[in-house]
C-alpha cells in the first residue's frame, strides 16, 4: 500500500463534509470535518510520518473520534465511516467515479445525472475527446486533470486484473 498523503486525507474529510451537508447533517459536525481537512493541508509533515514516530496527531480543534478516523485512514488506506457513508448515500456508479482523483460527491453526481457518465472508462473517453468543456465548470484544465486521473485509475485497475490473471494461470 502506498502511504496516504495529507492531500488524500483532506480530500476524504472534505468529501465527508459534503456528504453530511447533502444529508442536512449537523452544521457543527460538517464544519469540524472541513476544519480538520484544512488542518491536514496545513501540516508541514505527513500524517503517516507523525504516526510512524509514535507521536499523537495534533491539530487545533481535532477531537479524539476524528483523530481515530484519520489515524485509521492513514494507517490502512481506508476509513470505515467514510466507506459506510458512501455506501449508504451514493449509487454505485457515483462511488465508482469518486475513485478518480479530484472527483468528489458533487462532481460525481453531476457527471452521472447531468452528463450521463456512469463509469471511469466513460469519464476517460469523454475527457479525452473534449466532451466535458461545453458544460459549466469543466474547462480545458479540469478536463485534462480528469482524463489523467481516470487513466491512472484504469491503469491501476488493469494492473490488478492482469496480476490476478497471472496468479490464476
Amino acid at each position: 500500500m502506498e502511504p496516504v498523503s495529507n492531500q488524500q486525507i483532506a480530500e476524504v474529510l472534505f468529501n465527508i463534509a459534503t456528504l453530511l451537508e447533502m444529508q442536512q447533517g449537523n452544521p457543527y459536525r460538517i464544519e469540524a470535518y472541513r476544519n480538520a481537512a484544512r488542518g491536514m493541508l496545513a501540516l508541514p509533515v505527513q500524517v503517516t510520518d507523525i504516526l510512524a514516530q509514535g507521536a499523537r496527531l495534533e491539530t487545533p480543534g481535532l477531537g479524539d473520534r476524528l483523530r481515530r478516523k484519520i489515524t485509521e485512514l492513514a494507517t490502512t488506506g481506508h476509513m470505515t465511516f467514510y466507506d459506510d457513508l458512501c455506501e449508504e448515500s451514493l449509487p454505485e456508479d457515483v462511488r465508482d467515479l469518486m475513485r478518480v482523483p479530484h472527483v468528489g460527491p458533487r462532481t460525481a453526481i453531476r457527471l452521472s445525472s447531468q452528463l450521463d457518465i456512469h463509469s471511469v472508462e466513460a469519464l476517460a473517453r469523454a475527457a479525452e475527446h473534449q466532451q466535458l468543456r461545453p458544460y459549466y465548470g469543466f474547462g480545458e484544465r479540469s478536463e485534462q486533470r480528469l482524463a489523467q486521473g481516470a487513466r491512472s485509475v484504469l491503469a491501476h485497475s488493469h494492473d490488478d486484473d492482469h496480476n490476478g490473471g497471472q496468479a490464476a494461470a
